[in-house]
């Protein structure tokens, strides 16, 4: 118990002054103290409170239900083009924050996809999920979403296949608490 406490101390100094700062906002009546609480803090935890709970349900399924032969054959190391449009297409479907597709992204290295595949899906996720592209052409037009589109995928691809070549010694694992 100590050493957790000594080794989350700045976390739990923040976490501290920030309750502090709220309980002081409102019993003072700072409205700004207030509204970060009610409209910042507040709202992103109720989302993440519904959010996560159902993110890591599928998770869960998806690791039972997908075998590694399959992701290392569609996504692997050596699924060159085709896995390139399986994973833009994925992170295309997948609706939720940049927090959610955390959790699809260390399932996908865990089933052994390529890194260049997984850097793919994080890029893809980030600019062009259906939702996101819907909200972007009623607010800017479809030609800017569709050059906007077609300048960020090819960028997204090479990055991540340069992150491959600087990563592919690399032996990552994961180390349990």
């Amino acid at each position: 118990m100590k050493e957790t406490l000594k080794k989350n101390r700045i976390n739990i100094v923040i976490i501290s002054a920030f309750t502090v700062f709220v309980a002081v906002s409102f019993v003072v009546n700072f409205s700004d103290g207030e509204n970060i609480f009610k409209e910042q803090f507040y709202s992103f935890f109720k989302e993440m409170i519904l959010f996560l709970p159902v993110m890591f349900i599928l998770i869960g399924l998806g690791d039972v239900w997908i075998s590694k032969e399959k992701v290392e054959k569609h996504i692997g190391k050596n699924s060159g083009f085709k896995g390139i449009l399986l994973v833009i297409f994925l992170s295309m479907a997948q609706v939720g924050p940049l927090y959610g597709a955390f959790p699809v992204t260390y399932l996908l290295w865990k089933k052994g996809a390529s890194i260049r595949n997984i850097f793919i899906y994080i890029g893809a996720f980030c600019t062009i999920k259906i939702p996101m592209i819907t909200f972007e052409i009623g607010f800017l037009g479809w030609k800017f979403s569709l050059l906007r589109t077609l300048f960020s995928l090819p960028i997204i691809i090479i990055i991540s296949i340069i992150m491959e070549r600087i990563l592919k010694n690399k032996s990552f694992e994961v180390k349990q608490p």
